[in-house]
């Protein structure tokens, strides 16, 4: 299941844009969710998200995030306008700051989906360890 995302993004077009990158390189998007009870929902099937920090409950993107990764083992990649607001989230790998390019998301895609932090890199991707 290395291949399945879950893009949790209330911004439809944001949320579209992301499938669409991922779609046409080969990933299979199995949902997008707008908020905590969505996301919670659709992550059991999930081996990676894109999550954003904040959605339509609030900023509740770092906590969706640490509870889908601790609870269904799902690796997490931020995709935000707001990374300073990310906090602590120790499984998440990193993030990716909007407005993004198809190349930082694949980077990012494709270091989630290997389930490490060794695979190709982007100058676009930081990865949250890096950070400090």
């Amino acid at each position: 299941m290395p291949k399945t995302a879950l893009i949790v993004e209330d911004e439809i077009f944001v949320a579209l844009d992301l499938e669409r990158i991922l779609v046409d390189a080969g990933y299979e998007v199995r949902a997008i969710a707008a908020d905590s009870a969505q996301a919670l929902a659709a992550a059991p099937t999930c081996s990676f998200a894109f999550v954003d920090v904040n959605l339509r409950d609030g900023p509740t993107g770092p906590v969706i995030a640490e509870r889908i990764a601790r609870d269904y083992g799902v690796k997490v990649v931020f995709v935000t306008a707001n990374p300073g607001q990310i906090g602590s989230v120790p499984d998440a790998l990193g993030y990716v700051r909007k407005p993004f390019s198809d190349q930082a998301i694949l980077a990012a895609a494709a270091i989630a989906a290997a389930g490490s932090q060794t695979a190709a890199a982007d100058r676009d991707f930081v990865r949250l360890d890096s950070v400090g």
